[in-house]
């Protein structure tokens, strides 16, 4: 018996073939909010600040809306009539004309205040498109496996297009009423008002730093420059330390760790392993120096000392990266990732030098500072977090008589000093007077013993640029055995013998 037509038709599935599926979409959705626009062109403007022509997913209403925002915008009216001849008469629509397709839209829309919503639900489904796309790719790429791109940026690649969408998919935003902003601010100095130094920013720790910036702000860079053996490593430690102990936090309605003092601490330590950091920090913390730790000269009740810390600073919001020659691709997608598994309030990357662009390492290394410059401060804003970049001097320094840095001492410094929000020079007077010790007995001698006692123990940090704030020099002391900043003692407040 011949089989008929729907005999044909109805051939059962083979049992080993996954049935087809069709992308997240949903078309009714897209009719109703294209016919409330064209009855009510109003409803255009509900839905015109998130949504895109690329969002919709059938292509005849990619175009409709498309022309529609293009019609509105130009201050024109746009109803079927005066679409009808923007759109090609020869479009297949199911055996309608575009006039008549276009007449229906109209005539089965639904109300305008009806249009955010149906506007929001064509946006989650072009998200999920979206989120489909990126796990195709990374399944074809994997499989592939092309020779010149390693397993581990197809994961740099996939995380930063995936966090992409995260920061792309929202409606939120737009125009808010004054009082809303002014409840924010409010609370804002509420929050300043119960934080360590009462300060707008994240302290550092250091007094009187903390009263010339007001702290470290929000979705800032900033700059800690210096020459060699000057203590920027030893200083950005110092703070990002500070930070990490003053942490505390209150658990916000949604079940996430708002920070209430301090700040989770994420450092890129491209020059230092992660030990040495470690080393100079228990040694920063118990006063005994991280050469007698290195080198086992310690006693037992300082091993006890050096324990008692440890355990202690385990359970510190501090997290290092101690990669060498990471691209600023590479930092960006780490830091992300930081911030959404374990939070992220201050960033630290020591130091800019040793970075590499995102392309081939380039021979104009100018070029290559200003993408990393620009890249550090965008990510600043994207993260909402203060980022403190460390940076080398030129030469020049050591060619003048006063060796206080300047700004034009950074080196490739035209992108470093455009794109920083504050910029700081660490100086030690001290470094330099003792390297020119003059033959003992002499004179000289007794002078260059007088300035060095003047010195000792002394540092600078000049603030050479602060978008919000006065520039100036802040006194440090500075222990160069345990490599650790503090406050100097005020001339007027002496402590208690």
């Amino acid at each position: 018996m011949p089989a008929t037509d729907s005999n044909v038709l109805k051939l059962a599935p083979d049992a080993g073939t996954p049935a087809y599926r069709a992308a997240p979409h949903n078309i009714e959705a897209e009719q109703s909010l294209l016919g409330a626009i064209l009855v009510n062109n109003d409803a255009f403007y509900r839905v015109s600040d998130f949504l895109e022509p690329r969002h919709l997913f059938e292509p005849i209403h990619q175009l409709i809306y498309e022309t529609v925002s293009s019609l509105i915008r130009a201050g024109k009216v746009a109803t079927p009539v005066t679409l009808k001849t923007f759109v090609p008469a020869d479009t297949d629509l199911g055996g309608m004309t575009v006039g008549q397709y276009l007449a229906r839209l109209a005539a089965e829309a639904t109300t305008i205040i009806n249009a955010q919503d149906y506007g929001r639900t064509i946006y989650e489904l072009a998200i999920r498109r979206d989120l489909i796309r990126i796990g195709e790719d990374m399944v074809n790429v994997a499989y592939d496996a092309p020779v010149d791109f390693a397993p581990r940026a197809q994961i740099e690649d996939a995380e930063r297009r995936l966090y992409e969408i995260a920061e792309s998919g929202r409606y939120d935003g737009g125009f808010q009423r004054f009082s809303q902003a002014l409840t924010i601010a409010v609370d804002m100095a509420a929050a300043a008002y119960n934080r360590d130094g009462k300060l707008s920013g994240i302290a550092t720790g250091l007094r009187d730093l903390d009263a010339k910036m007001g702290g470290l702000q929000r979705s800032d860079l900033v700059i800690l420059a210096g020459r060699p053996g000057m203590g920027k490593t030893a200083l950005a430690t110092n703070i990002a330390f500070n930070i990490a102990q003053a942490y505390s936090y209150e658990l916000a309605p949604d079940g996430t760790h708002k920070t209430t003092n301090g700040g989770v601490v994420g450092f890129f330590s491209c020059e230092m392993s992660a030990e040495q950091l470690a080393t100079r920090i228990i040694a920063e913390r118990t006063g005994i120096p991280s050469s007698s730790i290195r080198r086992g000269g310690i006693s037992e009740a300082d091993f006890d000392k050096i324990r008692d810390h440890a355990i202690e600073l385990q359970s510190l919001p501090f997290y290092v990266d101690e990669t060498g020659g990471l691209s600023i691709a590479q930092l960006t997608a780490r830091a992300r990732r930081l911030k959404r598994q374990k939070g992220l309030d201050v960033l630290v990357v020591d130091y800019i030098q040793l970075l590499q662009g995102s392309g081939k390492r380039s021979d104009n290394r100018v070029q290559e500072v200003t993408e990393i410059t620009t890249s550090l401060k965008a990510l600043a804003k994207e993260l909402n977090v203060p980022i403190v970049a460390l940076s080398q001097l030129s030469r020049q320094v050591e060619n003048r008589d006063d060796k206080r840095p300047q700004l034009s001492d950074l080196r490739e410094s035209g992108s470093i000093e455009q794109d920083a929000d504050v910029v700081m020079f660490v100086y030690r007077e001290e470094y330099y007077l003792q390297n020119k010790e003059p033959r003992p007995g002499t004179p000289e001698h007794e002078k260059w013993q007088t300035d060095m006692a003047l010195v000792h123990g002394k540092a600078e940090v000049i603030i050479g640029k602060q978008r919000h704030g006065p520039t100036g020099t802040v006194d440090l002391h500075f222990d160069a055995n345990i490599t650790r900043f503090g406050d100097l003692a005020r001339d007027n407040y002496l402590p208690e013998r």
